[in-house]
């Protein structure tokens, strides 16, 4: 479960070398939701994160259908996204679409509602409707996903979200209200400044000054 720490770092290598300790252990100790089911979709994510599409593609789609087959729903919405990212990353963003829907339509589903990293699902989804063209919609989740970072306080996807959409606005020579937009959540950070998400934070806030 730690290894997820890495996942939200975008740092696939640690997460990879704790993903194969935990399968090891689970093998070694006859634990086989770890080392079968839990430790293959962890593995997926880490290649999906090293850009190893060809690999983490079919890893994370077998290892959902194990994670579904074992009755397992938690986290699915996130999972389903990560692998919908990966898709899009290889040229199929109708098929990426296509899961993100299947994720929020669950989140949504009554009694349900997990909405842990519905934000991060918003995100992607702006992203893919860029990749299609679609501004409006993309601008749309972006706002949505902003809405629901900003409600759950939790400022690393409000951080992630406002540096994709300050790219948008960037492109439509809104260069003010990036900044405007971005500045304030970055600065907020006291820490992680050797994470990804703040490296490209502070390299998308000085091409906004220039």
């Amino acid at each position: 479960m730690g290894s997820q720490v890495w996942d939200y770092r975008c740092e696939p290598e640690q997460m990879l070398a704790r993903v194969e300790e935990a399968e090891r252990l689970g093998r070694a100790h006859s634990l086989p939701f770890i080392s079968d089911v839990l430790a293959q979709v962890i593995k997926g994510l880490a290649w999906l994160r090293a850009g190893r599409l060809a690999k983490g593609i079919p890893q994370l789609r077998g290892a959902l259908e194990t994670w579904s087959a074992h009755g397992n729903e938690i986290f699915m919405p996130y999972l389903r996204a990560v692998l919908a990212e990966g898709l899009a990353l290889s040229g199929d963003s109708a098929g990426g679409l296509r899961l993100i829907e299947e994720s929020l339509t669950q989140i949504a589903r009554p009694g349900w509602e997990e909405r842990l990293h519905l934000a991060e699902v918003l995100r992607l989804k702006g992203w893919m409707l860029l990749l299609h063209g679609d501004l409006d919609g993309a601008e749309q989740n972006y706002l949505a996903s902003l809405d629901w970072a900003r409600e759950q306080q939790a400022k690393s996807w409000e951080l992630r979200t406002s540096t994709s959409l300050a790219r948008l606005w960037q492109r439509q020579g809104k260069y003010k209200d990036a900044h405007e937009l971005l500045a304030p959540v970055y600065n907020w950070f006291t820490e992680g400044f050797d994470t990804k998400d703040l490296k490209e934070a502070k390299a998308l806030l000085e091409e906004l000054q220039s």
